[in-house]
């Protein structure tokens, strides 16, 4: 029987440029870091969460599926927050890039999407508390 996820995978053309968003600019965690007969095996984690992201090396699938300039479309990953305006600001602080000026409200609470430096989607999430 599954019984939990263990990775997701976004797919970057420089690890350490990619460590360097994923920690510096949005606050998560290093995890795993070694080489191994594949490649560098890097994750990333938000802190006290058992998922991890790989940050795996794959030039030719970095970046946004065919749809990205689809509006409203998620990104491949989505974290959620508790107080999504107050993390918007200190995020950008950081230099990290939104596509939008400020979260926007929905139906189901608060979003906002950043981009990766390999132009990956990150969506951010604030679910409507009832």
């Amino acid at each position: 029987m599954l019984t939990d996820i263990m990775y997701v995978t976004i797919y970057v053309t420089d690890q350490d440029r990619a460590l360097e968003f994923y920690t510096g600019g949005l606050g998560l965690e290093k995890r795993i870091d070694f080489s191994g007969p594949d490649g560098r095996f890097l994750t990333v984690g938000v802190p006290d969460s058992p998922v991890q992201i790989l940050l795996w090396s794959h030039a030719a699938a970095a970046g946004q599926p065919g749809d990205v300039g689809r509006q409203g479309a998620p990104g491949p990953l989505i974290l959620e927050s508790d107080d999504l305006r107050k993390d918007f600001e200190i995020l950008r602080r950081r230099g990290v890039t939104f596509e939008e000026s400020e979260p926007v409200d929905y139906p189901f609470g608060v979003r906002i999407e950043a981009v990766d430096p390999d132009g990956n989607r990150v969506s951010l999430r604030q679910q409507r508390k009832p």
